[in-house]
């Protein structure tokens, strides 16, 4: 339990201090089918060799819609209800990164910005003069530019690793948060049931009261 907040703070590599040169975009979930499955391919093709989503599992992703044979691939011999786990395993993280990745199942959740974090930090990369590659949002961040914004200079690429970027982090919004669009809905039908239910025992004591006179 203690190495999985250690690894939320960490949070993908970075240092705690948030450059205080940084501006984080403002991002907007998408809450489509299609997006959230191009954010779990991308996302898969991407991050997974590295970071688990443990409170994800396979059978998940079968409830939400996305293609049964694109999960029979990722998932291999595992179970259905299996989490998705990282490709690579927590020793041999430690000897390429000398710490764990984090988990991102509540990414978007654990970091100050939340999903605009996420988005602007993936896009964030750049590399300096000489050569080294840094990040705008935490300029310490030992992760590799896992999306190569920092090496792309055409516009319609970089262009395409916005929209990659947008589907990945919509994803993760998802995956930190997987009922929230049926509490919206559930919501709308409470607001709209007390709503009725205020209007007719308005009625009713209009009704008693016009007797009492």
């Amino acid at each position: 339990m203690n190495k999985f907040f250690i690894s939320l703070m960490l949070c993908s590599f970075v240092s705690p201090v948030w450059s205080a040169e940084a501006m984080l975009e403002t991002f907007k979930v998408d809450t489509d089918l299609p997006a959230i499955a191009r954010g779990v391919d991308d996302l898969m093709n991407n991050c997974h060799s590295c970071h688990n989503l443990k409170y994800v599992t396979y059978l998940d992703l079968a409830k939400l819609g996305i293609d049964r044979q694109k999960i029979d691939g990722w998932r291999g011999d595992q179970p259905m209800d299996a989490p998705l786990a990282s490709l690579m395993s927590d020793e041999a993280a430690m000897q390429s990164f000398n710490l764990v990745p984090p988990d991102l199942s509540l990414m978007t959740k654990a970091r100050e910005g939340g999903a605009s974090y996420v988005y602007s930090y993936l896009l964030g990369y750049y590399n300096t003069p000489d050569g080294v590659t840094h990040n705008h949002i935490f300029p310490a961040t030992k992760m590799p530019d896992p999306l190569g914004m920092s090496t792309t200079t055409d516009h319609a690429q970089r262009e395409e690793i916005r929209k990659t970027a947008h589907d990945i982090v919509s994803f993760l919004s998802w995956a930190a948060d997987p009922h929230e669009q049926e509490r919206y809905r559930l919501g709308y039908y409470v607001i709209g049931y007390l709503v009725i239910l205020t209007l007719l025992l308005y009625f009713v004591k209009k009704q008693i009261w016009s007797r009492l006179k």
